[in-house]
């Protein structure tokens, strides 16, 4: 989902210390997509066993709460446009990363599966509804009595409690814990400061909301963790201004990925996993 980014080489990154974690773990592995990686929020970790293109953001939530983890062994296997299918393969294996003292594993994956990048970028309308021309990417996704991507969710749900299956066959004494996705827009949207459409950007979370509750649901069932990060975003939107926006617009104002986490959107998702491991 990102690129183009200049690589900033991090060795060691200090940052403002949170509470220590009880109890301690001894290998902590983060595996997931550009909203865990965090590309390309700079420092970027090139110190990371890592594919180059993968560089993590040192600053990224999984970063921050390994810090609060001290002095466990880290592993960020993060990588932007990862599919549930780099877990297994593609330029870093993020499976590869697993032991048998693995002990802690946070995992944020799926919306690349079902393309929310995608259909964000398909609701884009610079102009007004009405507009000769301009089509609503809700009206497109749900034409004929279907919604291709609510229909897409739905199929994928399973994939979850395989992935929880697959962390637990190498790595069983693992504490598995999933990451949600943030609230990326609020009701009724923010147009044209946003260039989408209310009725598209109540799609658009709709289906966000929909993937983290499938995440949530199926990883419980199988015997994982889940933390959201939905309610501790709203508010906190790419419609919201200034220090209060934690999820970039279409156009950043801050340095990271359109439509992604900024930093302090990662701080906030720290705040939150550790809340969960105390």
């Amino acid at each position: 989902m990102v690129g183009g980014a200049a690589f900033v080489a991090v060795g060691t990154v200090t940052h403002a210390a949170a509470d220590p974690v009880e109890p301690e773990y001894l290998h902590y592995v983060a595996m997931g997509d550009s909203f865990t990686n965090g590309a390309p929020i700079p420092p970027l970790d090139v110190t990371q066993d890592s594919a180059l293109s993968c560089s993590p953001s040192a600053v990224n939530y999984p970063h921050l709460v390994a810090e609060s983890l001290e002095p466990v062994r880290f592993d960020d296997r993060s990588c932007g446009g990862a599919r549930t299918a780099d877990l297994t393969g593609g330029a870093q294996p993020q499976y590869a990363a697993l032991t048998e003292d693995t002990d802690l594993v946070t995992v944020g994956i799926g919306g690349n599966d079902i393309g929310l990048v995608g259909l964000a970028n398909s609701c884009t309308n610079p102009f007004p509804e009405g507009t000769p021309g301009t089509v609503s990417c809700a009206e497109r996704a749900t034409a004929g009595g279907r919604d291709v991507y609510g229909e897409s969710i739905t199929a994928f749900a399973p994939r979850y409690g395989e992935i929880v299956d697959e962390i637990r066959s190498a790595s069983p004494r693992a504490r598995i814990v999933f990451v949600g996705y943030p609230t990326g827009i609020r009701s009724g949207g923010c147009f044209p400061a946003q260039p989408i459409w209310p009725r598209d950007a109540d799609y658009l979370q709709d289906r966000i909301d929909q993937l983290t509750d499938v995440m949530r649901a199926s990883v419980t069932a199988a015997g994982a963790e889940f933390v959201s990060l939905r309610e501790s975003t709203v508010g906190h939107d790419a419609c919201a201004v200034g220090a209060d926006r934690w999820i970039e617009g279409l156009v950043p104002t801050d340095i990271a990925a359109p439509l992604h986490p900024n930093r302090a959107g990662h701080e906030n998702a720290a705040a939150q996993v550790l809340a969960a491991l105390r």
